[in-house]
């Protein structure tokens, strides 16, 4: 069933011409999918291009794809060492209807509003609630060390 439905969500995917990001399976691999995401404009991340794995499991799509960031982020929502995002921001609510489109603009959406009550990263968390502006200038920081692309 997965492989049906992958290929089916790559060619839906490639029709829509999205202007912020491309996706594609990684080295041929089908249940391995890399997106490479521009950081959104309205965003603390703008100017910076963020590499993310996408691993699609047999069951996909009764079970979310597991996905992390391969670009080092500094992020409330995205472990700092991993790259792993916070499991409830795909699974919660999962369902066959949702696809990888519906987990791109997921994606793009925490990038644009970072979400400090469900951290997987609590030092930064704390920092987004408690001095915004600090937290503003290491990730623009990070953007600059990591996701500039030079």
């Amino acid at each position: 069933m997965s492989a049906k439905r992958l290929n089916k969500e790559l060619q839906q995917l490639g029709k829509l011409n999205l202007d912020w990001v491309t996706i594609a399976p990684h080295n041929d691999e089908l249940l391995h999918w890399r997106a490479s995401m521009m950081g959104p404009a309205e965003s603390h991340y703008a100017g910076g291009i963020f590499l993310i794995d996408f691993i699609f499991d047999a069951q996909y799509p009764f079970k979310a794809p597991t996905i992390s960031f391969v670009t080092k982020i500094y992020h409330p929502n995205v472990k700092s060492d991993t790259g792993d995002i916070c499991a409830d921001l795909i699974s919660n609510g999962w369902g066959p209807t949702l696809n990888v489109k519906h987990c791109l603009e997921v994606l793009r959406s925490m990038l644009i509003t970072p979400n400090p009550d469900s951290p997987v990263e609590e030092t930064i968390a704390g920092q987004l609630r408690d001095d915004p502006a600090e937290f503003e200038k290491n990730a623009k920081k990070w953007v600059e060390d990591y996701a500039s692309g030079s």
